[in-house]
C-alpha cells in the first residue's frame, strides 16, 4: 500500500474519531444534557457539593472531549494523542461497566460506540506506523 494512501486511511480514522469525541462532548454534555449522563455522573456517589454538581462535571467532561478531538485533528504528525483517545475509551467504558450497565444494553451504547472508536484508533495507529523504509 502507498504511504499516500496509508496517509488518508489514517486522516480519515483520526477525522471520524475526532467527530466521536467532539460529538460527544458538546451535544449530550453541554448543548443539550443528558439524563444518561447525569445518572452516569451520580452512579459515582460524588459529595453535594456545588464543586461535584452533575452539570459542571458534565461541562468539564465535555470541553475535555471537544479538546482531545481537536488535538487529534491538529497533532496529525503526533501518535500520542491516538494513545490517550485510545486510552480515555478504554477507562469510560471499563466505568460504565462498573457503575451503569444498564446502559450496555441500550440501542447505540457505550459498547458499541467505544469499541467502534477504539477500532478507529488502531486504524489511525497502524496506518502512521513508520514504514521499514523510513528506518
Amino acid at each position: 500500500m502507498t504511504e499516500r494512501r496509508l496517509a488518508q486511511i489514517a486522516w480519515l480514522a483520526r477525522l471520524a474519531l475526532a467527530l466521536v469525541f467532539i460529538w460527544h462532548g458538546l451535544a449530550p454534555k453541554i448543548l443539550w444534557l443528558s439524563p444518561d449522563e447525569v445518572a452516569m455522573i451520580a452512579a459515582h456517589g460524588l459529595p453535594d457539593h456545588p464543586l461535584f454538581a452533575p452539570q459542571l462535571i458534565a461541562a468539564v467532561g465535555g470541553i475535555v472531549e471537544i479538546l482531545l478531538g481537536v488535538l487529534l485533528l491538529t497533532a496529525r504528525r503526533q501518535r500520542w494523542p491516538l494513545l490517550v483517545a485510545g486510552g480515555v475509551l478504554l477507562v469510560l467504558l471499563l466505568d460504565v461497566v462498573l457503575l451503569s450497565p444498564h446502559l450496555l444494553i441500550q440501542a447505540f451504547n457505550p459498547l458499541s460506540t467505544n469499541l467502534a472508536a477504539l477500532a478507529l484508533c488502531a486504524v489511525a495507529w497502524l496506518a502512521e506506523a513508520p514504514s521499514a523504509a523510513d528506518s
